[in-house]
């Protein structure tokens, strides 16, 4: 008797730590064990050529200061020129890398014909490529019925195919020399969907089918590391440059910042994620890390809480206040 209750305060005391744990938790429950117990990114990125889209802001500038913190050789790219040079910079003078370690190469997601002349710029410079992180891409901010097609087809231009044109290119080099990672930053609506993201969580669905599909198909590869990164709200710059309901609008106010998870913290979780094989990685501050679990565990009550916390953020969207507030304050009382 006495063994058998030693075993349930035993039990109950562990469930209560658990618990505990997971109220402060901002990532999933492997992911944060490997930032405890697993390799660091220090160690096993060092020396490594990581090829990041993306890098000019947000996630993607973050990743390259802290990849070159821990040493790796970089391939930063996005569109804007001048701002990878500033990357860059800031990334030689926050690391010991040398000029010849990091290379800036223009790139747009959306002249798919080019990603091969790209691709083998990066193989001569480096002369290998052992991670693609595929962070390029545009959110979205407008209802459905006010969106133009125009705006659907342009977010599965950039996010799904252009991702997905890189990726061929880069995966060949992989296959060949039998290891390499391809990690995707794909997004919480990858996973449930959310209002005034329709077209913007319908690229990220299809970048979570393709590349669980991938995953499955390179199994002969067991070197080869298929990732997906799904964050929450992080503070960057993406719904600055969100797409509206027409092509080519601009937003008129992104919201507030400060109720989002520090970038750096996002990308740390990333690179421990990246160097401990994590094939998907939750990364979000509470509530949605719960929302994640409520989601694959119980998608009854996920569907309630969607249509709740859906109906409020449509009615600030309309009313021109801060759609994301629905998510952590009461919209103000007219």
């Amino acid at each position: 008797m006495d063994l058998g209750v030693t075993l349930l305060t035993g039990i109950a005391v562990y469930l209560l730590v658990q618990f505990v744990c997971f109220i402060f938790a901002d990532a999933d429950l492997t992911l944060l064990w490997a930032t405890l117990f697993g390799s660091k990114p220090e160690t096993k990125l060092k020396g490594l050529v990581v090829w990041v889209t993306g890098a000019s802001s947000g996630i993607g500038e973050e990743l390259a200061y802290q990849l070159a913190g821990c040493g790796s050789r970089l391939i930063l790219s996005a569109r804007r020129v001048d701002q990878l040079d500033r990357v860059k910079l800031h990334c030689l003078e926050r690391s010991n890398l040398k000029d010849k370690d990091i290379l800036v190469l223009p790139l747009d997601l959306l002249e798919r014909a080019s990603h091969e002349a790209k691709m083998k710029t990066a193989i001569r410079h480096f002369g290998n490529i052992d991670i693609l992180v595929n962070n390029g891409g545009r959110s979205q901010r407008s209802l459905c019925l006010e969106t133009s097609v125009d705006v659907y087809q342009a977010l599965m231009e950039l996010n799904f195919l252009g991702t997905v044109s890189l990726t061929k290119q880069v995966l060949p080099h992989m296959t060949q020399r039998g290891s390499g990672s391809v990690v995707t930053v794909s997004s919480v609506v990858g996973l449930a969907g959310a209002p005034l993201a329709t077209g913007y969580s319908a690229s990220k669905h299809a970048l979570q089918g393709f590349f669980n599909s991938l995953r499955t198909e390179l199994t002969e590869y067991p070197r080869i590391l298929i990732s997906t990164v799904c964050p929450g709200p992080v503070q960057s710059q993406i719904v600055q440059n969100a797409f509206t309901e027409e092509v080519g609008k601009a937003i008129l106010t992104a919201g507030d910042q400060q109720h989002k998870m520090v970038t750096s913290r996002c990308v740390r979780l990333i690179l421990v994620g990246i160097a401990n094989g994590t094939k998907e990685m939750w990364i979000a501050q509470q509530p949605f890390l719960l929302f994640y679990y409520v989601w694959q565990y119980a998608p009854t009550w996920a569907w309630f809480i969607t249509d709740v916390l859906g109906r409020k953020r449509v009615q600030n969207f309309k009313a021109g206040l801060d759609a994301d507030s629905a998510y952590f304050t009461k919209p103000k009382s007219s």
